[in-house]
């Protein structure tokens, strides 16, 4: 088990701006292409609900502000990744629907499934933009509009608009504030506020749907 311990190793790299910085260093251009794949995976594969998404953005960006990376081309490359990762989930939702599901594949749990769910009977495509900023959330959305067999020309427009969204929001916020010395120096306390304002739509929307049922 030793390659996942690199690769959660590679991981954890990511979210760091100073790892990531020396990352850019030893793969000079690839590391756009890494991510890329990175973002593509996340968003596109309902298997990798676990790559990191915010914190490794917003880190991009920080790294962007020191001029190691080039912050027009992460928003366009990692834009492209974000849409073309919805429009990849949404298909394997048409496809493959609820049978992904089945408890063979053990981190493809059907409470998130069903979560995603909720946040879509709620929010309608408008959870395609949403969920962008939500962890785990954001994979499921357009899987579970492909098995929803939601509109796609309605699909891609909130797949464009919630992709871009999401990449400016935390690209450039970490492009402006990512070396801001009290956020330098505390960014992992950073990114676990990222996580936490990230998911709190999801706490928020759970709490409501309980307590109405409940009621």
């Amino acid at each position: 088990m030793e390659w996942l311990l690199t690769i959660k190793d590679f991981l954890s790299q990511l979210i760091d701006p100073d790892q990531l910085r020396l990352l850019v260093a030893a793969y000079e251009q690839t590391i756009y292409w890494i991510l890329f794949a990175i973002i593509f995976c996340e968003t596109g594969l309902v298997v990798t609900p676990f790559l990191p998404g915010d914190s490794m953005l917003f880190a991009a960006g920080a790294v962007a502000a020191t001029g190691a990376l080039h912050p027009v081309w992460l928003f366009f490359l990692l834009s492209t990744a974000a849409i073309l990762g919805d429009t990849v989930n949404y298909w394997i939702g048409a496809l493959v629907g609820p049978k992904a599901f089945s408890g063979d594949i053990r981190w493809l749990k059907k409470e998130y499934l069903d979560r995603t769910h909720a946040f879509y009977e709620k929010y309608g495509g408008k959870t395609i933009v949403i969920a962008r900023f939500v962890p785990i959330v954001r994979t499921f959305a357009p899987f579970v509009a492909g098995i929803g067999a939601m509109n796609y020309p309605k699909f891609l427009i909130y797949n464009v608009a919630g992709g871009m969204s999401w990449i400016v929001i935390f690209v450039f916020g970490g492009y402006w504030f990512g070396n801001w010395p009290p956020v330098k120096n505390n960014f992992s306390w950073v990114v676990l506020a990222i996580i936490i304002i990230s998911v709190m739509p999801m706490v928020v929307e759970l709490y409501r749907s309980r307590r109405s049922r409940s009621v």
